[in-house]
This record gives C-alpha cells, structure tokens and sequence, in this order.
C-alpha cells in the first residue's frame, strides 16, 4: 500500500534542491554518519570526466546558519520553509540528528553532548568554522551544549521552545501536567489517538487530516523507536547537576504564547 508521506519525500526533496540545498552524508568514524542538507554551490565536482571522483565540500561563501530540529521529524521537514526564504542570503545547513533521517551511530552514548560532538565534527569536516544556530525543542538543547562546549564556533543563537536542560523535576511537572507518564508516551506515539495527541499539544492551530495519513506519518517519520528512547533517558539529568554556562553569545529567545509543552514562564525564567 502507497504511503503518501513517503510519497511526498521526493517533491520536497526537489524542491530543496530548487531552493539551493542539496543531501550529503558526513562518515565521522566507523559506524557514526550524520546525514545534511547543505549549499550547493559548496559540492561541485572538478572533474567532471570521472563518474568515480569524490566530491569534497567547499568552504561556504556566506554566512552560515545551522539549524537543528526538533524530535517530532527530521531536519528538512522542520526547515524546509526557512530554506527557500534564507538560502539566497545566507549558508543553509541542516543536519539530520543521530537516529533521525537516516543519521546513525553504534555509539552507546545517547546524551545531548553527544549529539553535539558528533554535528561539530561534522561541520569542521564541512569547512565551517563559525555559524549562527538555531534550535527547536530538542535541538535547542542540543544547541545550547555546543554553545556551552564550542563557544569559539557560535557567533549566535536563536532558540524556540527550548530549555537549558531537562531535570527530573521539570520532567516530572510537565509529564504530570500533560498527562502522560513518560516523554516516550508523549514523543514517540504509536497509535493515530496518539499522534493527534501530539499534534495538538504541539501545534498552535492543527489542521484536520484524515485517519490514513496519521498512520503513514508514524511509520515513515517515527522510526529507530529504542535509540530515541533511549535519547529521552539521557535528556533526563538529576537537579544537583545542573550548571548555568556563561554563554558568550547573543541569544534570542522565539516563544508561542500558549507553548503547552515549554510554556512562556519557563523562557522568562531563562532569561533572567
């Protein structure tokens, strides 16, 4: 049977490439590769003769925005719209995390830093030494440790429901207010009760979908379900561990006025 969110991948995925971005995989080690949507005009071949030569990526030419998603779907499905209104001006890089996209890792570690080690690698392998980030839920967490980790990196942030880190009692309160009784419940649905669960907590106006593409969405975009368990786990850290960098950078905050998951209160209490 025809999955149609599968089926719309390849329209999107071209007009990506129409919008100047095209897919690249970075090999960081044997058994972790992190899959990226980055600018074309930093891939292009010099010799065009030979079919077996590899394309190495340039350096970027522009200033270079990275932007780093959320758990609910991979990179370019989140960012697509910020590619066709930023790509002209700006050097697009959006990487798929480990376990999202096709990005993988036999690595036992599943924690934010992690994740960040592993995209700041792979940005130096791309050739960039400085970028602008910007995160989303998950990815904002993601965003801030490379920030804390790789201030040399980050000219700036901007982050959007997000917060510094995920503590056990900021776990338990928002479980307990939402209703669920683990974020795995929450984040990885199983059922279409239970994505349409997510959507309305997660978006400010849903639009209605039949049943069907519920379904297709769950199979095609909630994949390698125990590795993003286990990288909830991991997002869970005690109270006693928690530190507040000194962040060097500027950092914008972007918030929805009625966030149910990370609501306003908790973006005025990080900027204070």
């Amino acid at each position: 049977m025809v999955n149609f969110v599968d089926l719309q991948k390849p329209l999107l995925y071209r007009l990506m490439k129409l919008a100047g971005v095209i897919p690249y995989t970075v090999e960081l080690e044997p058994g972790t590769k992190m899959n990226f949507w980055i600018p074309k005009e930093t891939l292009k071949k010099t010799k065009k003769s030979d079919k077996n030569f590899a394309v190495e990526p340039q350096k970027p030419t522009k200033p270079v925005l990275l932007f780093i998603h959320g758990f609910a779907a991979e990179g370019i499905v989140t960012w697509q719209f910020q590619v066709g209104s930023l790509a002209k001006k700006y050097s697009v890089y959006i990487p798929d995390l480990l376990f999202f996209g096709g990005s993988y890792s036999d690595n036992a570690d599943r924690s934010p830093a992690f994740q960040a080690h592993c995209l700041v690698k792979s940005l130096r392998i791309l050739g960039i030494e400085k970028f602008t980030l910007v995160g989303f839920s998950y990815g904002g967490m993601v965003a801030f440790k490379i920030a804390e980790e790789y201030p040399e990196m980050v000219q700036a942030m901007v982050v959007s429901g997000s917060i510094l880190a995920m503590t056990d009692t900021i776990s338990e309160s928002n479980l307990n207010q939402l209703g669920f009784k683990s974020s795995a419940d929450l984040l990885l649905p199983t059922s279409v009760k239970g994505l349409k669960t997510l959507f309305t907590l997660a978006v400010h106006k849903p639009m209605w979908f039949p049943k069907r593409l519920f379904k297709d969405f769950i199979e095609v975009m909630i994949t390698n379900r125990k590795e993003r368990a286990e990288l909830l786990e991991a997002l869970v850290i005690s109270n006693k561990d928690v530190t507040i960098p000194r962040f060097q950078q500027k950092i914008h905050l972007l918030w929805g006025e009625s966030d149910q998951i990370f609501n306003l209160e908790f973006a005025k209490s990080m900027k204070e």
